[in-house]
């Protein structure tokens, strides 16, 4: 599973090679026997050019480097650990195949922020996310009662629903923006608009969500 477990995509995804430029120097190194393999301090950029080389493994690089992320992303929109764990396999089969369309204008970690973003839309808008089960042991604190710890759960489970309720642009600028603290600047690349438009959107996120939640806070 992408959350946890390690999975080599050399061993998941079918060889996809066109035509890709030369990869840069800095994504190999040279054992004793002249044989190439990927050196996992490369930086994203290099890697993506060793993978576009038909270097699998710098894309198993990639994938361990950003799958928690990816993850996160997922999981707040569907709210559920199965779905989001299969969303991020998706998320990451869909960057593969498609690193021929990777221009490099904006960095990998915004680009695949992008993937997770549409992938996660299109599952929540073909059907409902069935939300996980309220455990209060999951979320109880040891310093507080099960009481509070129960409240404070719901409350956040009510949030998480009324997220859910809102518009696709204002549900994912409202991720971005309180569960990953992503710049606007940042969220306006991933989501391919303006940083106004992220700016108003936020806003009006803010809004809609006060007024589905009443005097519920924010959080």
């Amino acid at each position: 599973m992408i959350n946890g477990d390690t999975l080599r995509w050399s061993e998941v995804v079918p060889a996809c090679r066109p035509d890709f430029p030369s990869p840069s120097p800095r994504a190999f190194v040279a054992d004793a026997s002249t044989a190439l393999r990927v050196d996992p301090g490369a930086d994203d950029a290099a890697l993506v050019a060793a993978a576009r080389a038909g270097a699998r493994d710098a894309f198993d690089v990639l994938v361990e480097r950003h799958r928690r992320i990816v993850y996160r992303v997922c999981y707040r929109f569907v709210n559920n650990h199965d779905d989001a764990a299969d969303l991020a396999q998706d998320v990451f089969v869909r960057a593969y195949r498609g690193l021929a369309a990777y221009k490099g204008d904006a960095a990998f970690s915004t680009w695949i922020y992008r993937i997770a973003v549409n992938t996660s839309l299109n599952k929540v808008s073909l059907k409902a996310p069935a939300l996980e089960e309220l455990s209060p042991e999951r979320h109880v604190s040891p310093d507080e009662g099960p009481d509070r710890g129960v409240d404070r759960a719901e409350q956040a489970r009510q949030v998480r629903r009324a997220i859910a309720q809102l518009p696709r642009k204002q549900r994912a600028t409202v991720i971005l923006r309180m569960y990953h603290e992503l710049p606007h600047e940042q969220i306006a690349k991933i989501l391919g608009s303006s940083v106004g438009a992220v700016k108003a959107n936020f806003f009006h996120a803010l809004r809609n969500l006060k007024r589905l939640l009443g005097e519920t806070e924010v959080a």
